[in-house]
């Protein structure tokens, strides 16, 4: 059993229409709508995740699409930046996809030898699609538009915007097993070597930066996957030693989570492989009817009289 952090498990972000937010990702961006259940602390707003075929940690990008909430604005303390691995060769077909569907992109740019393009979600979530230096033999998920050799196989990296990278470095390095693999300007690069993909998170050091404003098209939290929830509470214990408050563990169904609050400010959360997602839907039907947390499940009837109508 490898009781190591295995890299990204999933982002969440916050949207302001729900069905704004699923007709991008599964249509324009030709991700899976893995899971569609509510926000466990507030019944009445959905919760989306999107991933591959299987919602394999990794993948999924999760959503709080809170109908009219204030736009967000990114700064110090969040995670600013999402980045999705796509093929070698396929920006140009997504340059075409986003000026067809009106959707904001920048010029191709290179970091660390990697070629990315730049684009915002309809809420203004920053997203970034980059061709990895190294192989990601990941299986996409296909739509009749968005083939394979195309396709995002999942997620390259994130950025998190800090005023002092230091405080962070040490919980990536020292708790979670993370080594700095190299820097350019003010962005450092951070890489674990326990899983081959969505082991990169890069810090941005900007001592002047304003702190950001958590709305609408701004990241709501990270989370960091582990295999089980027995390795889940053995990192509870070293975060503790750490003198920094973490939660109890928390079952949301699908994974069990720990949250805390590192030092620069961004909440990162601790999630595990297991159940999984099939746990209540067939491979097959994933994300194709409602599924709710068993304590709301006496309240369907009310709950889906609130939900927005998605068509």
């Amino acid at each position: 059993m490898n009781n190591n952090i295995l890299g990204l498990h999933h982002i969440t972000a916050i949207a302001g229409n729900a069905q704004r937010n699923l007709d991008f990702y599964t249509n324009v961006l030709g991700v899976r709508l893995v899971k569609k259940t509510v926000n466990f602390d507030d019944p009445g707003t959905y919760h989306f995740y999107f991933g591959n075929e299987q919602g394999a940690p990794g993948t999924i990008l999760t959503f709080f699409p809170w109908e009219g909430i204030d736009q967000g604005k990114n700064g110090t303390g969040m995670a600013t930046e999402i980045g999705y691995s796509v093929p070698t060769g396929s920006l140009d077909f997504w340059k075409d996809r986003f000026t067809r569907f009106n959707v904001p992109f920048e010029e191709v740019k290179e970091r660390f030898g990697e070629k990315y393009l730049v684009l915002s979600d309809p809420d203004g979530l920053k997203l970034s699609l980059i061709e990895p230096a190294a192989n990601d033999a990941r299986m996409a998920w296909e739509t009749a538009e968005v083939k394979k050799d195309v396709a995002t196989k999942g997620f390259h990296s994130t950025t998190l915007t800090l005023k002092t990278i230091d405080p962070t470095a040490k919980i990536l390095t020292d708790i979670f097993g993370y080594s700095l693999q190299g820097q350019e300007g003010n962005r450092y690069r951070f890489v674990t070597n326990t899983v081959e993909n969505a082991n990169i998170i890069d810090l941005i050091a900007d001592p002047e930066g304003q702190r950001g404003y958590n709305a609408a098209g701004t990241n709501h939290h990270v989370a960091f996957r582990v295999a089980d929830d027995k390795i889940q509470m053995e990192f509870r214990d070293k975060i503790l030693t750490k003198g920094l408050n973490i939660t109890p563990k928390i079952d949301r169904d699908y994974f069990y989570s720990l949250y805390f609050r590192e030092p620069g400010g961004v909440l990162f959360e601790i999630a595990t492989d297991n159940p999984g997602f099939t746990v209540d839907e067939p491979l097959d039907k994933l994300g194709t009817s409602l599924r709710l947390p068993k304590q709301y499940e006496p309240a369907r009837e009310e709950i889906e009289k609130v939900l927005p109508v998605l068509k």
